[in-house]
């Protein structure tokens, strides 16, 4: 597999270099949009630099001293973005709170990060004035769609409209790069959240490694979908669009992200594996509702991935170009992160025409580590490491996989007030990610899960339930699924699943077998599919029992299923 150069990136220390070459490069371009309406909607490179300087100043006259911590909390929005921009570079700490989290989870967070003022926007607001009497040292509130003050809450519209000062960067006070910048509190889904700390270096270090893999045009447009506060999206479907002078994009919401992307008609689209199974389903279910298209799609993906093999470019996207229309037409890369992608749905992806790529990364790393580029990828591996980032493999078995330990400079300085949890995955200057992996003959890396969830099979052998769970995705009755290990009679740990079935596709089986859906059925009709799925694996990876639930699991605002919540004994939820 042939190696191809790095591309050229500009030089990043700080956030304050993005925005003022932004202001330079490409001051009339449009750098931010929202689709919901919104009080700043749109900004260009020059007007967001004008707003971060003023709300920063603005922030500054209310009585915001250099390194307090400053909480941001609200639906993706322009506003969102300045708010971090203005708190970072006036060398103060964003602490982005996942939007999605109960109320008693956020004053948890407050409480943990020392913060003292909060940005938000209006859903928010009855919590956080109730918050100024329950959180000590929190002692101002900035809401993002009120147009002036109310009670104790300034307007962030009328403090950035209220400030008068010279635009140009001696208005921004100097940062130290290696300080901390951002405390990002993780998603949890293993349990209790940790606050990341996380300098501009080390974001900035990032941004331009990943970009030196992965060619970003200015013309390009990021449909944002992905919530802001999670370092995925911030560093990739935020940060990463403004270095290049391209565009992002805020959907309105999940549900509406098809109809979002014929509006925007994308060029790239950041995703988990869980949107992007979604859309690959929908595509296929439709294709295959039209029976003689159904028919011809599998020889026309092979004639024309044949053909493009043989260097006549772009023949998938014109053969299949009505489902490119349903993406609005224009995109040039899907790219997935968060958790791994179904191979089959990677490489379905690309025999309809896309460009499907996948990295690998955690909070931790701010965050990618490894990255699949346009020509050199293989769509069952998390990527190469980036520039800069050194991975090694940690105790591996006789096939090569162990815990994957990596160092660079995108790594994190630990977790906010707790030297016992970074004593335990930092040591000497490497990071143990908590992942098991290996990495291949041609430098790619491959993940098959987290060491936590590891199975200890009868022979001795690891099974890994992220693996497992690809399998019986596939199976088209399952909605999503967890794989565990349950203790038998014998004391041997045995591979079990529980399953959220798809009801769609089992009303369809019913109807076609001419019988009545009871839950004896499903049970059946589940069963069946593992007896066929256990007949293509080997017997230290066969599923022993099955528990059906009916409702879906509880998930992070980044599609993860959070495990620790998930009881085993309970199929009544």
């Amino acid at each position: 597999m042939e190696e191809y150069p790095l591309y050229t990136v500009p030089e990043i220390r700080q956030f304050q270099d993005i925005l003022l070459n932004g202001l330079h490069e490409h001051p009339d371009r449009i750098a931010l949009a929202d689709l919901n309406p919104t009080p700043i909607q749109q900004v260009t490179y020059a007007q967001l630099f004008e707003n971060v300087l003023r709300f920063g100043a603005a922030l500054k006259q209310m009585g915001i001293r250099e390194r307090d911590h400053v909480a941001v909390i609200a639906e993706n929005r322009v506003q969102w973005g300045i708010a971090y921009l203005a708190i970072t570079t006036f060398n103060c700490v964003a602490v982005p709170i996942d939007r999605n989290l109960q109320e008693n989870e956020i004053l948890t967070i407050l409480h943990a990060s020392d913060a003292r003022a909060a940005v938000f926007s209006e859903s928010y607001r009855d919590m956080f004035e109730s918050f100024l009497h329950d959180v000590k040292g929190l002692e101002f509130l900035v809401d993002m769609d009120i147009t002036a003050v109310r009670g104790a809450v300034r307007s962030m519209k009328a403090m950035i409209e209220g400030v008068e000062l010279t635009m140009d960067a001696s208005a921004f006070p100097k940062v130290d790069p290696e300080a901390l910048s951002i405390l990002v509190f993780t998603s949890g889904s293993m349990g209790r959240a940790k606050g990341v700390m996380l300098s501009q270096r080390n974001i900035s270090t990032n941004l331009r490694a990943m970009l030196q893999m992965l060619e970003i045009l200015k013309e390009d447009r990021f449909l944002s979908v992905l919530p802001m506060h999670h370092t995925y999206e911030c560093t990739c479907g935020f940060l990463c669009p403004l270095v290049q002078g391209a565009s992002a994009h805020y959907a309105r919401s999940l549900k509406t992200v098809a109809e979002d992307m014929r509006s925007v008609k994308p060029t790239i689209l950041l995703g988990v594996p869980l949107l992007f199974d979604k859309m690959y389903r929908r595509i296929m279910q439709a294709i295959s509702e039209k029976k003689l298209t159904a028919a011809i799609i599998r020889p026309l993906q092979a004639i024309t991935g044949m053909l493009e093999r043989a260097g006549v470019s772009g023949v998938r996207r014109k053969v299949f170009s009505e489902v490119h229309a349903q993406f609005g037409g224009a995109i040039r890369i899907l790219i997935a992160g968060g958790a791994a992608p179904d191979v089959e749905v990677s490489r379905g992806f690309r025999a309809l025409g896309f460009s499907f790529l996948q990295g690998y990364g955690l909070t931790e790393t701010s965050p990618i580590l490894a990255l699949n580029r346009l020509y050199r990828f293989k769509d069952e591996a998390a990527g190469v490491p980036l520039p800069g980032v050194s991975i090694r493999i940690d105790d591996p078995d006789s096939r090569g996989r162990g815990e994957i330990v990596v160092a660079g400079d995108s790594v994190m300085q630990g977790y906010y007030k707790n030297e016992t949890g970074t004593r335990e995955v930092l040591q000497d200057g490497w990071f143990r990610t908590g992942d098991f992996g290996y990495v291949d003959e041609d430098g790619f890396l491959h993940i098959n899960g987290r060491k936590k969830n590891v199975i200890i099979a009868r022979n001795g052998e690891n099974v890994f339930p992220e693996e497992m769970e690809d399998e019986v995705n596939r199976i088209p009755a399952v909605l999503e699924c967890v794989v565990y290990g349950k203790k038998g009679e014998d004391g041997d740990e045995r591979i079990a699943v529980m399953i959220v079935p798809d009801a769609n596709v089992v009303y369809e089986h019913a109807e076609k077998a001419a019988k009545d859906v009871t839950p004896e059925y499903v049970q059946e009709l589940l069963q069946n599919e593992l007896r066929a799925l256990n007949s293509r694996l080997p017997a230290h990876k066969q599923i022993r029992d099955v528990v059906v639930r009916e409702t879906e699991f509880e998930k992070t605002t980044t599609q993860k299923i959070k495990r620790y919540l998930v009881n085993s004994e309970d199929s009544t939820h």
